[in-house]
């Protein structure tokens, strides 16, 4: 992605809010949406990077900071948001946790993961799903994680709070299902970015090994031996919206990271 103004494409006319949307997946997701023609709504926790991807996007965007594992905070954004609610709502934002077998980690750690990750999931659904059910259509595309559905040592917290927004999907997807409403999950494998060189570092002091070969041990898991990108994962949400039939699915893009 460049810092070139985005333009508008196949998504005129819908109204997307995205997760998370300051840096990373939740950065490039909002404007990929938003190059599709959809009016996007950034949500984060830091206003000035939300307002770097808004110069960006351009005026088919609008910054809210909300932290979304706070039930206060959302209430305040779906207030903010009434009569203009979002057909399309990406659960993006999320924290890696500690990098620490389970029995080193602490309690208030561990919860915390849990906050953002899947209780986040849980507020902004609640918060936004009533709104697509009374109109009859809209979208819900979770983000979750390959990690989980195979051993990452070190990653517990993290790995249970993306198999719990798995499952938080697939039933959800039920709930809303005969209203029109779809929800989804992308899985992501490693994706290559500030994330994975972080959890890279605290793997190879965790383990001594060097920064190099934490990656090199952690891509030749996937059968393409490589990390997918932010666009690639941008692209896979836009993908997603093309399927009308498409709900409760578990979609992983992982360079081959799980295989089945």
């Amino acid at each position: 992605m460049t810092d070139e103004a985005v333009t508008a494409g196949a998504l005129e006319g819908r109204r997307a809010l995205v997760t998370g949307a300051g840096s990373g997946l939740g950065r490039s997701i909002a404007c990929e949406l938003a190059r599709h023609g959809a009016e996007t709504i950034l949500v984060g926790r830091t206003r000035s990077t939300l307002e770097a991807v808004a110069a960006v996007i351009g005026p088919a965007s609008e910054v809210q900071v909300a932290d979304v594992g706070d039930a206060a905070e959302v209430e305040r954004l779906a207030a903010a948001l009434h009569g203009r609610e979002p057909d399309l709502l990406v659960n993006n934002a999320g924290i890696g946790g500690p990098v620490a077998n389970l029995v080193d980690i602490e309690p208030d750690a561990w919860d915390e993961v849990f906050r953002i990750n899947v209780r986040g999931v849980y507020l902004m659904c609640r918060a936004f799903a009533p709104a697509m059910v009374a109109r009859g259509a809209g979208d819900i595309i979770n983000l979750a994680s390959v990690t989980g559905k195979r051993p990452l040592v070190g990653r517990t917290p993290y790995a249970a709070s993306k198999m719990a927004v798995i499952g938080l999907t697939a039933t959800l997807a039920f709930e809303l299902g005969q209203s029109g409403v779809r929800v989804n999950t992308l899985s992501p494998g490693p994706v290559d970015g500030d994330r994975m060189r972080r959890n890279f570092a605290l793997e190879s002091a965790r383990s001594g090994i060097t920064l190099g070969a934490a990656e090199e041990d952690f891509v030749s898991r996937s059968a393409l031996r490589r990390m997918v990108t932010e666009q690639e994962v941008a692209d896979a949400v836009v993908a997603m919206l093309a399927f009308p039939a498409m709900t409760g699915a578990d979609i992983d893009l992982s360079a081959g990271m799980i295989a089945r």
